[in-house]
């Protein structure tokens, strides 16, 4: 598995319930310019319309020699899943407020592009806060172990 992107945000600012893996309707010089490595989802979300899953802002570096087939860096571009779970996540998102956060895009055993997008809750500034602090006191725990030994 080659993991092209990830999204540093997505941890921080939400809380992440449940995990999906999805495909990408990508163009050609979409997958070449991916497999250089050349892609960003930190500001990338997923939305649900008519049925269908969408990542929005999710920017891939034109091809370098790609010409007059290069594609719309920012376009948006449609995520394959089954439709049953499509249904089940705009229920969820729907109900109870949540949000679609892509966490990575990579390409997996048999080459194909992939995105995992999560079920997230957004955190608020407090929560924030508590987790970097649980992570100081990891880290000062971690410290102390390392030279009583």
């Amino acid at each position: 598995m080659k993991i092209v992107s990830t999204n540093s945000k997505a941890r921080r600012n939400y809380e992440i319930l449940d995990k999906f893996e999805c495909g990408i309707d990508l163009k050609g010089t979409e997958v070449k310019s991916l497999r250089a490595g050349s892609a960003n989802i930190n500001d990338a979300y997923c939305i649900i319309r008519k049925g269908e899953l969408f990542v929005e802002s999710m920017h891939i570096a034109p091809y370098k020699s790609g010409n007059v087939f290069n594609h719309d860096p920012l376009r948006r571009r449609r995520l394959l899943m089954h439709k049953r779970e499509i249904i089940r996540l705009a229920s969820k998102v729907d109900q109870k407020g949540l949000a679609l956060v892509p966490l990575k895009v990579y390409f997996n055993d048999k080459g194909k592009a992939k995105m995992e997008i999560a079920l997230g809750k957004g955190k608020h500034n407090y929560d924030k806060r508590e987790d970097i602090a649980k992570k100081d006191q990891e880290r000062e725990m971690k410290k102390q172990l390392k030279y009583r030994y």
